[in-house]
């Protein structure tokens, strides 16, 4: 074998190495998104959380977890800071700086909510001409039409729950969210009797891993992957599904 091919081997081989020198613990951050991942008490907790640390746990590496706002997430792994992003959604844009594992964590519909006693229609875009409705900052509504809809406007607040206290504050109009996070988060905040949503979504989406684009966690994310297909197929996923299932909230 040629000296320069024998030398491409040798850093693909310590590359590899790399994630093993460092005690095989997977740094990943997110932001807070009950019931997807979030923090109980000082702990993590959530149904990607969940399913993540036990797709680790088969494949031998230990999760470690940090929680930041989402576009702090997004340098983090821009600088190297982590390994990966816990939870984010897939686009063409980011495959350059990330590495996506092929399985999907969650399915995601997003969704507008609204205050029961300002129950705006939604049918078609047009029903929101002139309205103001309240986004979280950084993230990504796969809905062309939605996004760069000129129909109305825009408000972002720091948190999830910052949207909805908005809303039933009368400072927006309407909120996007997913639909089983807005209704995990109006039940924690106990707002089911102020809060529906509309059936009708204005699009869907998935949840992913996505590590660090570095050969040393090439081979990690392809395991992931593997193990994340057939742990789905047994019944403790099953189980862990219908234990995050969304409240559904009463018609007003």
């Amino acid at each position: 074998m040629p000296l320069f091919q024998r030398q491409i081997l040798a850093i693909l081989l310590l590359c590899g190495l790399a994630f093993e020198a460092r005690g095989e613990t997977l740094r990943l951050v997110t932001e807070a998104w009950a019931p997807y991942v979030y923090q109980e008490g000082d702990q993590p907790a959530g149904l990607d959380y969940e399913i993540s640390r036990e797709v680790l746990r088969r494949l031998g590496v230990e999760l470690e977890l940090q929680f930041m706002p989402w576009k702090r997430c997004l340098l983090a792994l821009e600088q190297g800071q982590a390994d990966g992003i816990l939870d984010i959604f897939h686009l063409p844009e980011r495959e350059a700086q990330m590495l996506f594992v092929d399985e999907t964590l969650s399915e995601v519909e997003l969704v507008l909510f609204f205050a029961r006693k300002r129950p705006y229609p939604y049918r078609r875009l047009e029903d929101l001409q002139d309205l103001v409705i309240g986004i979280s900052p950084g993230y990504w509504y796969n809905d062309e039409a939605f996004r760069s809809s000129p129909l109305f406007s825009r408000e972002e607040a720091p948190t999830h729950e910052a949207n909805l206290g908005k809303l039933v504050r009368q400072r927006v109009d309407l909120v996007v969210n997913d639909r089983r996070a807005g209704l995990y988060l109006t039940a924690q905040l106990g707002l089911q009797e102020q809060v529906d949503y509309h059936r009708k979504p204005i699009g869907h989406d998935r949840l992913y891993l996505a590590l660090r684009r570095d050969p040393a966690l090439q081979r990690l994310a392809a395991e992931f992957a593997g193990e994340l297909r057939r742990f789905k197929r047994e019944p403790a996923y099953a189980r862990l599904q219908a234990r995050y299932a969304a409240p559904t909230p009463s018609r007003p």
